[in-house]
């Protein structure tokens, strides 16, 4: 496909031209994700990207196997295509090939980002066959256990650009796939600073979600949020929070099982075991997490393996929330320790006591500078605009470069 090299994305609001066209029309970009049934980060950027691009003067279609999102596409004017890219199935995954194909010649796609393994193999040989460039996403680490393991996650690194959500990410598949460094762009998630802003939560939706919760009041609130899995670090709050001196503080664990029905016993033996039935909670998924945030007095990340970002970290910042988190993946790169919050070793629940004592200990002053502070860093670093600005610039990058071929 012929391009303009001088095609690209207006990603600057104040710009009164028009983006540049290929062809006569705006470009076209086609997103590739198995699902957008869940509300995490692939399925979130993905929508958040759409608009992104509706919003500088490109069209936005995305490709998947459909899911409640799709209605959150519509309102952001972008289209839905449903295909089966879930699938791992080797016969589904070579006929995808050919969906792909004609989706990207029937709607005209000028650039394909893929953001899964399953699909990034279907569009891999699609962009070869139709001479469109590939922009992959590489959003975890993914097992590298053996060599056909590797060799299946090597599909996501194939990209004209490959881009990280975290320095930690760039770092692994530099290290483990040997990605030269100047194929590697650095964009870290985004924060809704729309949604995810003080000033805009309600006294009535935070006091409706602890009527709901059934909190006293006055008593501190210590929360982690995220789906109730071991990695997610839940057994090592429940031992940090037996090992406080005082237990005067109602302590959190807001996320669903998603079918780890035995690992929710456990953290509910364990919980008994402690005699921490009065403290300790079992949330299911809250659906108002920015209400959630600013009740709570302290949010934790204890995750065991290294977070590829850490959403939850960035988001309890931008609500001026102190938070403590793994001293490993990305959220060495999201909290300021002792300025924004607390580092801690993984599964070190002595520390993580140490760090909840200290946190509580604020006092009003100190927390206000805190709370100034973090939302300072996330709105300067982490915001949503700056993610979706440096991914069209991406995009403008290898249409000049294809064009310019």
């Amino acid at each position: 496909m012929a391009m303009n090299d001088s095609a690209h994305l207006n990603t600057h609001d104040d710009a009164m031209a028009r983006p540049e066209q290929i062809e006569g029309r705006p470009p076209t970009v086609l997103q590739i994700l198995p699902a957008l049934g869940g509300s995490g980060g692939v399925e979130r950027g993905t929508v958040e990207i759409a608009g992104a691009i509706n919003a500088a003067g490109g069209r936005a279609i995305v490709a998947s196997e459909g899911g409640l999102l799709v209605h959150d596409l519509t309102r952001v004017n972008a289209e839905h295509f449903t295909l089966p890219v879930a699938s791992k199935n080797p016969v589904v995954m070579y006929r995808n090939v050919d969906r792909i194909i004609d989706l990207i010649r029937q709607q005209r796609v000028d650039i394909v980002h893929v953001r899964s393994r399953a699909p990034a193999w279907s569009a891999f040989f699609a962009c070869q066959r139709t001479k469109v460039p590939l922009v992959t996403t590489f959003h975890g680490t993914y097992s590298i256990g053996n060599w056909l393991k590797r060799k299946y996650n090597s599909i996501m690194t194939k990209g004209e650009r490959v881009i990280a959500i975290s320095a930690f990410i760039g770092g692994h598949i530099r290290r483990h796939y040997g990605v030269p460094v100047d194929k590697i762009r650095i964009i870290h998630r985004g924060v809704d600073l729309e949604k995810f802003d003080p000033e805009k939560v309600s006294a009535e939706r935070v006091i409706k979600l602890a009527n709901d919760w059934r909190l006293p009041d006055g008593v501190p609130i210590v929360m982690l949020p995220g789906r109730l899995t071991r990695w997610k670090g839940q057994l090592v709050l429940i031992e940090a929070i037996s090992k406080l001196e005082h237990r005067n503080i109602r302590c959190l664990l807001v996320g669903s099982a998603q079918g780890r029905e035995d690992y929710r016993r456990e953290l509910e033996a364990r919980i008994v075991r402690h005699g921490l039935e009065e403290v300790v909670r079992i949330v299911d998924h809250c659906e108002d997490m920015a209400a959630a945030y600013k009740l709570t007095d302290l949010v934790v990340s204890a995750s065991t393996d290294p977070e590829a970002f850490g959403r939850i970290v960035c988001e309890a910042q931008a609500m001026g929330r102190p938070v403590i988190a793994t001293d490993h993946g990305g959220a060495k790169e999201t909290v300021i320790p002792g300025i924004t919050g607390w580092l801690t070793p993984p599964g070190d629940a002595d520390a993580l006591a140490q760090a909840i004592t200290k946190s509580l200990a604020l006092d009003g002053h100190a927390r206000t500078r805190l709370a100034a502070t973090a939302i300072e860093h996330v709105r300067k670093h982490f915001s949503k605009t700056q993610m979706c600005d440096k991914t069209l610039d991406v995009y403008n990058e290898v249409l000049a470069e294809w064009g310019s071929a």
